[in-house]
């Protein structure tokens, strides 16, 4: 074979092996493409779980502080409505009971006729508890029954002001201000005195009664 021919055997053969490199390359890097195309396919569905789990946490975390804030403003409402306002309202009651108390028996302590004084301090009586109760019996029988037979004495009271002093589970304190007119076979046209008197109370039972009565 001619050296010209050897040399056209060795293009052809030359050429035939570059073409088998360049496919031999070209497989290699198809097959780095797909395992590059497979791994970042693997990344992509391990990545997913994560990537939506850390939405949903994002997500979820917000949501259940807003729901534990809500269960927290509702139950702090309910409990100011079922116990605070509760609880309020029993003293608002207490108290208008406690006030009332002070001012019907001041009045009954304080108003009597000589026409009727047995049952005028009768009626004081029920009003009253403790020593004060004891002292206001030896006192209307020994001083005040006397003088208002002989001197036609008749009273009349009435509260025109009061205020809560103290408040407690059986006791309580209440100034109350007092107009009282008076009138006697001496002075039948009557005398006006304005006073001012802190009552002291005790609870008995279900009521409350005056156990001391002491001028201001």
């Amino acid at each position: 074979m001619s050296r010209d021919n050897e040399a056209d055997v060795t293009d052809v053969d030359g050429d035939e092996t570059v073409a088998a490199d360049v496919e031999h390359t070209s497989g290699e890097a198809d097959d780095t493409t797909a395992e590059e195309t497979l791994v970042s396919s693997h990344a992509v569905a391990n990545d997913g779980p994560s990537g939506t789990r850390g939405l949903l946490r994002g997500l979820l975390v917000p949501l259940l502080l807003g729901a534990l804030l809500l269960v927290s403003a509702g139950a702090t409402t309910w409990i100011y409505f079922a116990q605070y306002r509760s609880d309020q309202a029993v003293g608002d009651v207490v108290k208008a009971r406690v006030m009332q108390s002070a001012s019907d028996g001041t009045v009954s302590l304080l108003s009597y006729s000589p026409e009727t004084l047995d049952k005028d301090f009768a009626n004081a009586k029920t009003h009253l508890t403790g020593d004060f109760l004891n002292y206001y019996t030896q006192f209307t029988a020994e001083i005040v029954t006397p003088a208002a037979k002989q001197k036609a004495v008749k009273t009349s009271a009435a509260v025109v002001r009061s205020a809560m002093g103290q408040l407690q589970r059986t006791s309580a304190e209440v100034l109350l201000f007092i107009n009282q007119t008076t009138t006697s076979k001496e002075n039948p046209d009557g005398s006006f005195t304005a006073s001012s008197v802190k009552v002291g109370l005790t609870k008995v039972g279900n009521d409350w009664l005056i156990s001391s009565f002491d001028p201001v």
